[in-house]
């Protein structure tokens, strides 16, 4: 999915729209990139002269990342964060970086939908997390 395409799923706009492209591969995984801005909003003052993303922005990007898994789900329902678990922070991610996201769905049970995320840059993960997410209606 392109990030017009994307738009038609997800109800996130600039700026909190934090997914470029999307795709489910042919190995079930939900595949997602997205680059940072040379100067994001979230960054300013995080941290002067070295400005790096949040962790929290780090999780949204991966949450966002999930979204291939559920463009059915979207039709009639918004997913909301209802867990984030497990989470790590293993390496920095700074402005202009291409971030790119694996996710799988681990379970599914009624309206709760379970997914392992990670995020890497150029080949070095640095955040993961279990995410919980949970449909309810639009």
């Amino acid at each position: 999915m392109t990030r017009e395409e994307i738009k038609g799923v997800l109800p996130h706009r600039e700026p909190m729209l934090l997914v470029d492209s999307a795709w489910l591969g042919q190995d079930g995984l939900a595949y997602a990139t997205y680059r940072i801005p040379e100067q994001p909003y979230f960054c300013e003052g995080h941290f002067p002269g070295k400005p790096m993303v949040p962790g929290v922005i780090l999780c949204e990007i991966m949450a966002q990342g999930t979204v291939a898994h559920f463009i059915e789900v979207f039709k009639e329902h918004i997913l909301l964060y209802r867990g984030l678990d497990q989470v790590k922070f293993r390496g920095e991610v700074h402005p202009g970086d291409l971030c790119e996201v694996v996710a799988s769905l681990v379970e599914s049970k009624g309206n709760i939908y379970v997914c392992d995320a990670s995020l890497s840059v150029a080949g070095k993960r640095c955040a993961q997390a279990r995410i919980t997410l949970a449909a309810v209606p639009r």
